[in-house]
């Protein structure tokens, strides 16, 4: 099983790279800019603020959504469509790092995606 919470190695993504202010794009399109980012072990992500695109919302995306790091164009592409981004848990930053139940909830979540294999 793919473990969500960390960059596959295939993403071209080096560690200690700060990804804050990256675009982020979906399969179909642009959904906003990396906010904060994480890279514990096991328990890697991105905040994405979607800004206007969906009224400032940000959701936590885990690494292992991450398809590719592309550092010159300063670009995260995510294996997600902008729907799925949409209809994703909101980013909790209460919760977020030391909630057990958010966690396994936005595992839940993205596991399903039908991109997973």
């Amino acid at each position: 099983m793919v473990n969500l919470w960390i960059y596959r190695e295939t993403s071209g993504r080096l560690a200690g790279t700060d990804l804050t202010g990256c675009k982020v794009e979906a399969l179909d399109g642009s959904i906003g800019k990396v906010d904060k980012h994480s890279d514990e072990a096991a328990a890697s992500y991105l905040v994405v603020d979607t800004g206007p695109w969906i009224f400032g919302k940000h959701v936590l995306l885990p690494a292992g959504t991450v398809s590719l790091v592309d550092m010159d164009e300063h670009r995260v592409h995510v294996d997600l469509t902008k729907e799925q981004i949409r209809s994703a848990p909101e980013f909790d930053k209460e919760k977020h790092l030391g909630d057990p139940e958010y966690h396994s909830t936005l595992s839940g979540y993205y596991r399903g995606m039908s991109h997973r294999a």
